[in-house]
């Protein structure tokens, strides 16, 4: 089966199919960055959501970036490619929580909610929003044509506990307190002709008139990676869809081909990539969402480990982009995609890749195995020495 005929229909279940890049963890080099985009292409996703955190080329402090960092040439080659092939960058700079590139950075611990953590923003820090505005222009004057840019804003997991923002939410409520952060840049970007995007989380238990005025200026993007919206009661549920919905929020959804089924796992679930893909699909056809995106995270979070690297996880890249376009998983399953890897010659690098991390897996395995017997024979000898 060719790549071509692993797709069976002409109308996409949605006009926008984005692809995520969480450069945070074990980012491509330059030019797998840009190779990449042919796979995206092949995949038939056309857009691609840029997550630049610390690969980022700033200048406003060159302290945000890593060593490997990309230049502005190597950012601008991968624009270029983008364009060349039909694919839109949506850019992400995060906005409130998952703050961790500046904020840990010496000299703005000011900016924190919590001192002592480096994850959220005070949003009513002096220079909070200003940080926040900075790293949004210096990504787009690399990003030229832009439509959407996606600011974040989701897992503020101390949302509102300083002195200063607790008495704010107090007196006023949690989405006012969002919405005087994040309001004054969504009006910046719709300005330029270009519409904000959000990660949905943090508005769950709004009031309706807090919704129905971030729905003028911003779309919110659902994400959930478990199980289907229709059967859970968590976060993502068709409950919650539905009540922002009704009142005019423009929805978007969120499933993962990879880095969702652990933080420290190194090939994804198949089986739970496509169940969820899946679930999500039905979900934008039912809702009339905006686009979809697959999210490929590498870190839950800067600090933590780095989970299931891009090239060991093709096959459900690819699976997923499929059940994005058509609504349904491929003819031949997992294999054909396999096969369509090999077809535009990336078959013996995701088999090395793929191989590789299953050994690394296995050894992971095996390791915590041995030190949990380890451990069970030092408290057992420890209760002998006792008895």
């Amino acid at each position: 089966m060719s790549i071509e005929t692993m797709f069976s229909t002409q109308q996409p279940v949605t006009k926008i199919r984005a692809i995520h890049l969480d450069l945070k963890g074990v980012p491509p080099t330059p030019q797998r960055l840009v190779s990449l985009l042919e796979v995206f292409a092949a995949a038939r996703y056309n857009a691609v959501l840029v997550e630049w955190e610390d690969a980022f080329a700033w200048q406003m402090d060159e302290r945000f970036r890593s060593e490997t960092a990309y230049s502005f040439e190597e950012i601008d080659r991968f624009g270029d490619a983008a364009e060349k092939l039909g694919i839109q960058i949506i850019p992400l700079v995060q906005c409130l929580g998952h703050m961790e590139t500046p904020l840990s950075v010496p000299g703005y611990e000011h900016l924190r909610e919590v001192p002592h953590r480096s994850d959220v923003l005070n949003p009513l820090a002096d220079g909070a929003r200003q940080l926040i505005e900075g790293m949004i222009d210096e990504v787009i004057a690399r990003t030229p044509n832009l439509q959407y840019f996606h600011l974040g804003g989701d897992e503020g997991w101390t949302f509102g506990t300083h002195p200063d923002t607790k008495a704010y939410i107090d007196k006023h409520g949690k989405g006012a307190l969002y919405l005087h952060h994040v309001e004054p840049i969504l009006d910046k970007l719709n300005q330029r002709g270009i519409r904000p995007l959000l990660w949905h989380d943090m508005m769950i238990d709004w009031p309706g008139e807090s919704l129905r005025k971030l729905s003028q200026k911003a779309d919110l993007v659902v994400w959930g990676y478990g199980e289907h919206p229709d059967q859970t009661k968590h976060h993502y549920s068709s409950k919650v869809i539905e009540r922002l919905k009704q009142h005019g929020v423009t929805l978007w959804g969120a499933t993962a081909y990879k880095g969702a089924d652990g933080h420290n796992v190194d090939l994804p679930d198949i089986q739970n990539r496509q169940a969820n893909a899946l679930a999500w699909a039905e979900m934008a056809k039912r809702y009339g969402f905006a686009g979809l995106i697959a999210t490929a995270w590498s870190r839950y979070s800067t600090h933590n480990l780095q989970t299931e690297p891009i090239d060991g996880a093709l096959d459900s890249l690819l699976n997923v982009g499929v059940i994005l376009h058509d609504g349904r998983a491929p003819d031949g399953g997992i294999e054909a995609c396999i096969g369509g890897l090999e077809e535009i010659g990336e078959g013996r690098r995701f088999r090395a890749c793929r191989d590789a991390l299953a050994t690394l897996a296995e050894a992971r395995h095996w390791g915590w195995q041995a030190v949990r017997r380890l451990r069970e024979q030092i408290v057992t000898a420890a209760r002998d020495q006792r008895g």
